[in-house]
């Protein structure tokens, strides 16, 4: 089948906007919640967002990431600082995340800037992961092309060696980042591409809705 001629309808009902909570955040953490609780496949990663992120000459890179956490400022995401993202974050410190729930016909998009999370919020989701991916963010140069996996392997195996069964140090090259957003706007799919769509913007800490 042709993409062109590819058709569906979304038919699950709209936005309720008297149901909407004041602040984009919690209502984000409540769409999420709900998609997590409706997901009925083992495939699908209904934390999966797109994190979209420039470099200072505008070079536009995105790719998948996870969402680990949301609170009072933001949503956050834990990433390796040297990879590809990182540096785009340290030269230009603003970036888009869209979150999508095709079980839902929902979607959700952030834009803001991005700060780091604390070395504390880091250390705890770090040592919260299993031992296999606490060595794999110690080892893996990510963004940075290696001779064979079997070169990871080996290091895999001598960090372990070195470790003896020791907890894995947090690195310095690896943490959290918060994405703090001016602007979330909350789509929701309906029929005959009718859709509705809610936007919250921050003017001088508040939160309008339009």
């Amino acid at each position: 089948m042709n993409m062109h001629d590819m058709r569906r309808q979304y038919t699950m009902g709209g936005i309720d906007e008297s149901a909407l909570l004041e602040c984009p955040l919690a209502q984000l953490d409540q769409w999420c919640q709900i998609a997590i609780q409706n997901n009925e496949v083992d495939w699908f990663e209904p934390t999966a967002m797109t994190l979209a992120t420039a470099s200072r000459d505008g070079q536009v890179s995105a790719r998948i990431v996870l969402l680990k956490g949301i609170d009072d400022r933001g949503a956050m995401f834990y990433t390796n600082y040297e990879s590809a993202k990182g540096h785009q974050l340290l030269e230009n410190p603003h970036a888009s995340l869209v979150l999508f729930w095709p079980h839902l016909e929902q979607q959700v998009r952030l834009e803001g800037s991005v700060e780091r999370v604390s070395r504390e919020l880091s250390e705890k989701y770090f040592h919260s992961r299993p031992r296999g991916s606490q060595i794999g963010a110690v080892i893996s140069p990510q963004s940075q092309v290696i001779g064979s996996r079997a070169e990871l392997e080996k290091k895999v195996v001598e960090l372990e060696s070195q470790l003896n069964g020791a907890p894995v140090p947090l690195p310095s090259f690896w943490g959290g980042y918060r994405l703090v957003p001016v602007r979330v706007e909350f789509w929701q799919g309906r029929e005959n591409r009718l859709h509705d769509r809610v936007r919250y913007v921050n003017e001088a800490g508040k939160w309008r809705r339009e």
